[in-house]
Parts: C-alpha cells; structure tokens; sequence
C-alpha cells in the first residue's frame, strides 16, 4: 500500500461513529406481506438487485425494525447462503428491508468513507483475505458473522484519492448499467412490434376493419386486408404456417470434455447454460479450437437452452466453444430477429414441457420444435420489416459487446486502484470516450 493510505480498524470506526456494520432484520413468517418494502434476501443480490418477487415487510411495522432498512451509499454483502456477494445501494434503489442473510457497510463520515469506494474496496485484496479467513471456519455452510466482519481493517486513501477511484469505477459501472438497461428497452420493443405484427395481427385486423394501421403506406400495404383458416385458426390471408424447426437451424452442442485442447493448441472456452445465463465464458473450461463451425459461437449468434434452465440469449460474449444441452440456432431463409421472436414466443411453452419433466434437468425433445407452429408472412414483408426489427437487434448486440469491453477494463482496474498500485494520474486515461 502507498505511504500516505492509512489502515483502520473497523471495531474503531464503529466505536467513533464514522461506520455501521449491520445485519438484517430476523423476521417471523407471520410479520411479513404481500405488499410493504421488498425483504431483501442473498437471492436478490445479482449484480445489483432483483426484486420481482418474494415476500415484503408491511411499511406501518417499519420502527420495528430500526435501521436494518436500506439507505442510498449501503454497500450490501451476502453473509449467509451464497456468501460473497456485493450490491450498491443507488438513490434509485427502491428501499427494502434487509434480511438475516445481508449484512450491511454503512458510511457515517463521507469526508473519512467514501460510500462508492467501500463497495469497491470490497472486490479488493484486502477485504477478500480477510474474508476467505473467516467464512470457512464451520463445518457448515459458509457463513460471516458480524464480529468477524467487526474485526477486520480497512486501508483508505485520503478522501480526495477515494472519490477519484470511486469516479473511474463508477463511471465504467454507470455505463454498463445504462447498456444493460437500453437493451432491455431494445429488447422489449423488438418484442412487443413482432407480437403486434406477427402475433395479434394488428395491422391486418385494422386494414379489415377499415382502420388506419398507423404505418407508412408502402409497409402497410404489404399486409394483407382479410383473413384465412388455418391449423392454428384465423390467420393473415396469404401467410402459411410453419414448424419451428422448418424456420431455422438447431445445432446442439458437443460433450466438449471430449475435445480438450493438447498442450500449445489454441483453444476456446466453453459455454455452458451456467455462461449462457450470466452472458460470460468463464467456466474456467476450455476446448480445442478445432472444432465444426457448427459448434462454435460468437457474438450476435442465438443460443437456447433446452435442457435444465431453459433460456434463449443473443450470445455476445466473444468466441467460445458449444457445450451440449445448448443449440446454436440458425437459418438460410429467415432473417435473425424474426426465428429469435419465435423461439421466445414458444419458450413459455417448452419452459412448461420441461417442468412436467419426471427428470432431475427437465428438458424438451427435438418433435416439441416441429410441434410449435409459426405464422409466416411473406417475403416481402420480412424484407420491408428487416431494417426496423434488424437494427433494434444491431443495436442491443453493439451494446452487450462494449459492456463486455467495459467489464473487462473495470476488472483490470479495480484490484490496481483499490491497492493503490495505480496512482490516479495514471488511470484517467483508460476513461477516454466512455463518459
């Protein structure tokens, strides 16, 4: 560490009053609602928080429970369950009430603590030695008690340096949170425009009823006016019904345990439904890279879990290595966006298929992608849409592969910066165009 950061003992600025080491609030089942501040639990810290559901603590019994309730500048650590994990509490962050399985850092003294710098001093060496020292003690689960989170010790740089750091690193982090968020914007609009036109027929429903489609007249006039039978009931006259498996490609993946690469060979990593979920090749597994084309993905390529957690991603997690369970999915006659929506339209679906599943790892078989139909329009019409439904597509791709530049750079600069490695001066230029 640099000469002039100097080592605290937590147990002393908690004694001063400059930090509050907390835990959650040890609810009864019978205090807890429907309705009422979310109850924060370990399940809810993912990279930020995730509150979709779950239990929350009714707000008139909120004195009850002191000051186990969120602040903006807490910095949230799972102690009990899966331990290990971090959040930021941002001003944006809804309040919830913390749960046994949380512990939380709160700065009492900015001009000593820099909020935003704890929670990246906790991603440091320091706190993590500290921590790994402690959390295996038992014979049980991990777990970090309050004491011993007490009686550790933080370095801290003089306020001025904390808000620098804090300022490099957040400003990568605002920028992968405002990524993230525009694509799920993207993405939600890409999927309510296909169920609207592809779906529920809008266009076309408002063209028989005499309504105005709200289109320009050259894309509206290549919807159709009226209706047809079909196996799937009324459909746009002229479109035909297709299933899945005649839309696109499903290439699963390989046993790649099967295909390690020999010493000195280049090689991919593997992607796995853990990495297909978390959008990252880090399962630490690796693969020759010679493999079938068929067998390999890159950026912008669809992936779907059929076995397990069902899910389909648009993979942008750089050049990796298929594992089984996984298809890549492709097609020479329909464009990206449109086999892409209709795979997520059928995905509750397959979802519900492998849930009925008597197995350990539900799944769905290949006749489940013949058996889920599709309305098809013509040609014509997927060339005109191509432009508006490509873009949207183009741009959450563009947008997942800088966040993965930026998670990258930040993880590169985080452990520097919070050991003082990297002077100030010196990291300011790794922010050039992101701000």
């Amino acid at each position: 560490m640099p000469a002039d950061w100097h080592r605290h003992e937590v147990s002393e600025l908690i004694s001063e009053g400059k930090l509050i080491v907390g835990d959650g609030y040890r609810a009864k089942i019978s205090e807890l609602a429907r309705d009422g501040l979310p109850f924060a639990r370990a399940g809810n810290i993912n990279d930020g928080f995730q509150f979709l559901s779950g239990d929350c603590f009714p707000a008139e019994e909120l004195p009850r429970v002191g000051n186990k309730v969120s602040q903006p500048g807490d910095v949230v650590f799972t102690s009990k369950g899966t331990v290990g994990r971090f959040a930021f509490v941002r001003p944006e962050t809804p309040r919830f009430v913390y749960s046994p399985q949380l512990c939380f850092w709160r700065s009492c003294d900015k001009e000593l603590i820099h909020s935003r710098f704890l929670y990246y001093w906790m991603f440091g060496r320091e706190f993590f030695v500290q921590f790994k020292g402690v959390a295996g003690q038992t014979d049980m689960a991990e777990y970090v008690s309050l004491t011993d989170q007490r009686r550790m010790h933080i370095t801290l740089p003089s306020p001025a340096e904390q808000r620098a750091i804090a300022r490099i690193l957040g400003t990568l982090d605002d920028k992968i949170e405002l990524n993230r968020r525009m694509s799920e914007t993207l993405e939600a609009m890409t999927r309510a425009l296909f169920k609207s036109w592809f779906v529920s027929f809008d266009p076309v429903r408002a063209k028989a009823e005499g309504r105005d489609p709200g289109l320009p007249k050259p894309l509206a006039n290549l919807f159709p006016d009226s209706f047809e039978d079909s196996e799937l009931g009324r459909i746009p006259k002229g479109w035909e019904v297709k299933p899945l498996d005649e839309i696109a490609h499903f290439q699963n993946g390989l046993a790649l345990q099967k295909y390690r690469p020999r010493v000195g060979e280049a090689r991919l990593p593997v992607v796995k439904i853990a990495q297909l979920r978390s959008g990252q090749a880090d399962s630490g597994e690796w693969a020759t890279a010679k493999l079938k084309p068929e067998c390999v993905i890159d950026d912008g390529d669809i992936v779907f879990s059929w076995s397990g957690s069902l899910l389909v991603r648009i993979w942008c997690g750089g050049r990796a290595a298929l594992n089984q369970h996984l298809f890549k999915v492709t097609s020479e006659d329909y464009p990206r966006w449109f086999y892409l929506d209709a795979i997520l339209f059928h995905l509750p679906e397959f979802q519900r298929i492998a849930a009925g599943k008597a197995t350990t790892m539900g799944h769905i078989q290949r006749h489940h992608l013949t058996s889920a139909l599709c309305v098809v329009p013509g040609d014509d019409l997927l060339v005109a849409a191509s432009p508006l439904f490509s873009g949207l597509v183009d741009r959450t791709v563009a947008n997942d592969v800088q966040c993965r530049t930026l998670v990258s750079l930040r993880d590169a600069l985080l452990p520097k910066l919070i050991s003082g490695e990297l002077r100030i001066e010196d990291a300011g230029r790794f922010l050039s165009g992101v701000e």
